[in-house]
């Protein structure tokens, strides 16, 4: 059939688009980004069967009310007579092959995402690049790139440095994954404390490291626990400050969760003032954010630093 000799120019066969009518629009975004190369495979195809009249009979339907028009993307689309004589322009070819097959394909929409191979180029290049610079660094500082201590280190270097600022491909939406329920009976303060986090001083590109103490008062909603460790997470492994890094985390939970009061409280050891510049090993430093009740009711803020300091008292 039609749909299946186009298999491989089609860009439905590489499963990053959505065969639902209502994402047609999307459909054409999408095409005019990514298949410049198909387009211009179908063309020349085109031409060479002399296919002038733009039109081919479709192997999904053997009644002649029923073809495939191709459009200036290079995929075709199902033509319909209607009852008063007119033409209706309805789904892709090979969408409305499939849609034959089960009539519920309708129903299960399916993102448009990128091709895991067009995701492995380009972390293929981003390595390449941070190693070259690696290598440069260490021929830089003294050091001989290819002698066998360091001959795989660049490449461990660039791989370990996408992972401690993979924050940056992350966001709250994708972390939360929906973990945010109805829960109208608890008016109390909720606290998680001692999350680890590591992060990187953007100043000097070093780590620092500690923990945040995060506590809200439900308004209807709560959050699944983890996710607020998640949050975390999403913003520590970025390049920071500490005074950012605790009020981005603040309005993530205002945000999606909606609290009456929320507050969060960072401790962290930072390298550079550790390993180098004044070199102080015990230093720490504490920042805090507070918003809502928090913020206003002075013994709501009380109870909730009293709270993460070891107390328990109401």
């Amino acid at each position: 059939v039609h749909a299946q000799q186009d298999e491989e120019e089609c860009v439905l066969s590489q499963g990053i688009m959505c065969i639902c009518c209502s994402c047609d629009e999307q459909r054409k975004e999408l095409v005019k980004k990514r298949s410049q190369k198909i387009m211009l495979a179908k063309k020349r195809k085109v031409a060479a069967n002399e296919m002038t009249s733009g039109t081919v009979v479709s192997a999904t339907s053997k009644s002649d009310n029923v073809k495939t028009e191709g459009d200036d993307f290079g995929l075709d689309y199902v033509m319909v007579n209607s009852d008063n004589g007119g033409k209706k322009r309805q789904r892709p070819a090979a969408a409305a092959a499939y849609s034959l097959q089960s009539s519920a394909s309708q129903q299960y929409c399916q993102a448009i995402t990128s091709t895991s191979q067009s995701s492995d180029h380009e972390q293929s290049i981003k390595l390449n690049k941070m190693t070259t610079a690696c290598r440069t660094i260490l021929e830089c500082i003294g050091e001989d790139p290819n002698r066998e201590g360091l001959l795989k280190t660049p490449e461990r270097w660039a791989k370990a440095l996408l992972f401690m600022t993979r924050g940056y491909s992350l966001s709250p939406e994708k972390v939360l994954n929906n973990a945010i329920f109805t829960e109208d009976s608890h008016k109390e303060i909720v606290v998680v404390k001692n999350i680890d986090i590591h992060s990187m001083c953007e100043h000097h590109m070093v780590p620092f490291t500690g923990q945040i103490h995060v506590g809200y008062i439900p308004n209807g909603k709560i959050i699944g626990l983890s996710k607020i460790a998640r949050i975390a997470e999403v913003y520590s492994r970025r390049l920071q400050v500490q005074e950012r890094l605790t009020r981005q985390i603040v309005d993530a939970i205002v945000e999606h969760v909606e609290p009456l009061g929320v507050g969060v409280v960072v401790e962290c050891s930072h390298f550079c003032m550790v390993m180098r510049g004044v070199q102080k090993v015990g230093a720490k430093t504490v920042t805090s954010c507070v918003r809502g009740c928090f913020e206003s009711n002075m013994k709501t803020r009380a109870e909730f630093f009293n709270i993460i300091n070891g107390g328990m008292s109401r």
